[in-house]
């Protein structure tokens, strides 16, 4: 962000600032690409240990609901929204020309704000986003229940599953649209 807002300021003389925003955005492509890929393959796999997967998947799902349970919660819905910042974000580098300093810096400071959701930390006593990869034993309100102090409870363990209202055709296709939109907004 910081890199595109010094570039957008003076083109001409700051066209090394315009090649340190490109290598930092590409950097944090792949990161999110990375994030969003572990997170699918936790899906797919059924690793329950997880929070989030045991929160939104189980073993009897089909394939098309494994797919919507990436984005049921806060954290896969703020994932989307990341994911197709980042693909516009990519498609403006390459097809603008004046406008890249200006929205870039604009699209940089809206994903410092979408990852700032997904940290899961506390500052003081306020909570700032939710971590999609806690594990089941460390969310709190899990941490003293019983079935957890066995050592051997993901042998057992069935996700709870994607809520029943959201198990439809249009939970599908109608989140990645949605926040296609949001994400062009910013452009």
């Amino acid at each position: 962000s910081l890199s595109y807002f010094v570039f957008s300021q003076n083109e001409l003389a700051n066209a090394s600032w315009k090649t340190l925003g490109r290598r930092a955005f590409y950097a944090h492509a792949l990161g999110v690409l990375g994030i969003i890929g572990t997170l699918f393959y936790m899906l797919l796999n059924h690793f329950f240990e997880y929070h989030y997967v045991w929160q939104h998947s189980n073993t009897e799902m089909p394939m098309r609901y494994i797919l919507s349970c990436f984005w049921e919660g806060q954290e896969g819905s703020f994932l989307l929204w990341t994911l197709w910042h980042v693909v516009l974000g990519i498609i403006l580098i390459f097809t603008s020309r004046n406008w890249e300093g200006p929205v870039m810096t604009i699209v940089a400071l809206v994903q410092i704000f979408l990852a700032s959701m997904l940290l899961g930390v506390y500052v003081f006593d306020y909570k700032i986003g939710s971590n999609p990869f806690l594990l089941l034993r460390d969310v709190p309100e899990f941490a003293n229940l019983p079935f957890i102090q066995n050592e051997n409870y993901l042998a057992k363990l069935d996700g709870r599953g994607l809520n029943p209202l959201l198990q439809n055709y249009w939970m599908t296709i109608h989140p990645p649209t949605l926040f296609l939109g949001f994400a062009l907004t910013g452009f």
